[in-house]
């Protein structure tokens, strides 16, 4: 059950917490991330009960490391399940090419590519919120206002019917893409390209659909759409709608066995078909002073590469442990200089790639329609075009003081996440984000230094070396194969230099 905090009660009322507005996966991942390090925080939203329906259905390898850092990988895990890979199907659903995924663990210590129902992932969030010490939520509560001092934060609410006020060490906006907080410090969202209208049409089945379990993308320039088997007995199309359609026009009989086809409508359950627009935007300021955007707020993306809710989650991965560190007086303010400087670039990179596939799959006409089948009859042969579809990892983060690529090794692996396999640490086999949660206990940095292959220290300056065994070698490798015998590590996991 989750605890929620009404602010006309001052017991228990944490002292200057840093508050996060918006309880949502993104709010509720940023709140038990600043726990973690120690900083009491206090999450507002406006709606008294978490959204039931589905948003978001998919989370990368990458994104999973940030659920693991806020302590709730496994429980996601375990109501998720890979993602098969993506098929490209004609305008007749006839496949025209396949890219699979392995279903096992890769680089990242999890499956490249996961499903998940977003009710489940935000139930699994809150409950950890309610069970962490530190942590407080309130429900039913709009924020109104913001006035910043050399202190803080005054942040203005109100609270069934009644105007309050809290005192904050920082505020985060993760209240979505209308963001009260982002309109409150007069950032406004650029366009970076047109806004597309599509159908989302959530459905249950009683029985088992017989279909493959991945993605299916029409690349027909006529009636684009996506289908995704999410999870346990639920699925989603995705179609895109002319322009003057309506719901009404795109979901009349006819209409839904021509997109649902093979499946029968009269068979499942349609809990929903509702109109989305999706857009690709950015903010233009993510941060005045101690109040910072993250998520949805900041950017929203195009559907294409199911990045849209991972690009918030990394928004916060990287924002709260510069922001820890400059609330206990180890870096000064201008290290939340770096978080727009080094997430802006990978957000909208990701934004763009999302507009190309959209465009390369969705778009040119009948003429497009041709060129798709006979350019995607030949990718599909090329092996490093599947592995091109079917890798997770993102671009790196630009250079910066927080990413210094100098040399060969820091210009190979600086701004890149450090690989996740299993290692041995006295004796015991873990995952190697366990390892370095312990080493750097609050610290902003650690080095990992190759010994000899398959062995290496994690050090952090004044605290005793730690020893890790790399059996399976991939920690190693990865060294090596960039001509480094050494790396610094932030607590993202982002490579700060190399050498």
């Amino acid at each position: 059950m989750q605890r929620v905090w009404r602010l006309g009660n001052t017991d228990g009322v944490p002292a200057d917490p840093v508050v996060v507005v918006g309880a949502g996966p993104v709010g509720l991942t940023a709140a038990l991330l600043l726990a973690r390090r120690g900083l009491p925080v206090l999450v507002v939203e406006k709606h008294l009960e978490p959204y039931p329906l589905p948003r978001a259905v998919h989370l990368d390898d990458e994104v999973f490391r940030v659920l693991q850092a806020a302590g709730v990988g496994d429980e996601v895990q375990a109501r998720s399940r890979p993602f098969a890979g993506l098929r490209l199907l004609d305008g007749s659903h006839r496949v025209l090419a396949e890219f699979r995924r392995r279903p096992e663990v890769g680089i990242n210590g999890w499956p490249q590519g996961s499903f998940v129902h977003q009710p489940d992932l935000e139930e699994v969030l809150a409950a950890a919120a309610a069970a962490t010490p530190g942590i407080t939520v309130a429900r039913g509560v709009e924020v109104t206002g913001l006035s910043q001092d050399d202190d803080g934060v005054t942040v203005l609410m109100r609270d069934d019917g009644a105007d309050r006020s809290v005192r904050a060490a920082a505020v985060l906006g993760c209240d979505g893409a209308g963001s009260t907080v982002r309109d409150l410090i007069g950032s406004t969202m650029r366009d970076l390209g047109p806004a597309d209208r599509w159908l989302v049409l959530d459905v249950r089945s009683p029985a088992p659909l017989p279909v493959w379990p991945g993605a299916h993308q029409v690349c027909d320039s006529r009636r684009p759409a996506t289908f995704m088997p999410v999870t346990g007995d639920r699925y989603r199309w995705e179609s895109r709608m002319a322009p003057g359609e309506t719901v009404q026009d795109v979901t009349t009989p006819d209409r839904l066995a021509a997109l649902l086809a093979p499946v029968d409508p009269d068979g499942v359950e349609i809990v929903r078909a509702v109109e989305y627009t999706f857009r690709a935007q950015v903010a233009d300021r993510w941060r005045a002073g101690r109040v910072l955007l993250a998520g949805d707020a900041a950017h929203l993306s195009p559907p294409f590469v199911g990045q849209g809710m991972g690009l918030g989650l990394r928004d916060v991965h990287q924002l709260t442990w510069k922001l820890a560190a400059v609330l206990a007086g180890e870096s000064g303010d201008d290290l939340l200089d770096s978080y727009q400087a080094e997430r802006e670039p990978h957000a909208r990179a990701l934004i763009g790639v999302a507009q190309l596939l959209g465009r390369l799959m969705t778009r040119g006409g009948r003429a497009g329609d041709v060129l798709r089948r006979g350019v995607l009859a030949v990718a599909r042969r090329i092996p490093a075009a599947a592995r091109l579809a079917t890798d997770s990892r993102t671009p790196p983060l630009a250079a910066g003081p927080e990413v210094q690529r100098r040399g060969r090794a820091g210009r190979r692996l600086a701004g890149s996440l450090v690989p996740q396999p299993d290692v041995v640490v006295d004796g015991r086999r873990c995952r190697f984000d366990d390892v370095l949660d312990r080493v750097l206990d609050g610290a902003t940095g650690a080095e990992l230094a190759l010994v000899r292959p398959g062995e290496l220290t994690l050090r952090v300056a004044g605290r005793p070396p730690v020893q890790v065994q790399d059996d399976g070698g991939a920690l190693t490798s990865w060294l090596t194969g960039a001509s480094a015998s050494a790396a610094q590590i932030r607590p993202d996991r982002i490579v700060r230099a190399a050498r």
